[in-house]
């Protein structure tokens, strides 16, 4: 490998780093401010945000490997556990969001308003297109189709910050109970198609043969 790769390597794994980092802090916030509330889409939110976070662990455990210089068998060992874990952590999410957004719609309680997590929405709203640039900036430099499609993921989050801050403003200021719950299954879909899509991708991976289609 040679040493301009490598510092590209490490850079895109600064990235992540630095994804991680937020996304643990998008997590204590948003899921305090939830349940602190019964916001079922802040719930919903936070959730998705543990599923980013392992996303974020395990591209830089993945980059680490590259960084050192880990043979390809390793290296697709390494992206199979990944697709495999995360394909289990978006299945448990969709089961919990679902649950949280039901119960909501059964028992008809309207969420409280919270600043705190109206705040980390409108921060979230400009720090993850800056992570997304910076993973698609250095998958596209590294030819790495991992870190580029993870910076898909990123400017997802970004769609679905715009849809609990709408569902929140619409508890808020129309006094619409059910917009909270409804917000929290607009997430669904996305977490099951990555449900669905990391798996597959995962079962694909053949750890004992060569794989040209570095994703």
């Amino acid at each position: 490998m040679s040493e301009e790769r490598a510092k590209l390597i490490r850079r895109g794994r600064n990235v992540e780093i630095t994804s991680l980092i937020y996304n643990i802090t998008e997590v204590t916030i948003s899921l305090t401010a939830g349940f602190m509330t019964g916001s079922s889409a802040l719930i919903s939110w936070g959730v998705d945000s543990i599923v980013e976070a392992n996303s974020a662990a395990f591209m830089i455990w993945q980059l680490n490997g590259e960084a050192k210089g880990i043979n390809e068998r390793d290296k697709r060992k390494r992206k199979k556990i990944a697709l495999g874990v995360l394909s289990g952590a978006f299945t448990i999410a969709v089961l919990f969001i679902c649950y949280e957004a039901i119960s909501k719609f059964i028992s008809q309680e309207t969420a409280s308003m919270s600043w705190w997590g109206i705040g980390i929405l409108l921060v979230s709203l400009v720090v993850n297109p800056m992570l997304a640039w910076g993973k698609y900036r250095y998958g596209k430099k590294t030819d790495s189709a991992t870190l580029k499609y993870d910076a898909i993921d990123t400017m997802i989050c970004e769609y679905q910050t715009v849809v609990v801050l709408i569902g929140i403003g619409l508890v808020q200021w129309q006094g619409w109970w059910w917009a909270d719950p409804v917000a929290a299954l607009l997430i669904v879909p996305y977490v099951a198609w990555e449900a669905y899509e990391s798996g597959r991708d995962a079962w694909q991976v053949q750890i004992d043969e060569d794989d040209n289609d570095e994703r």
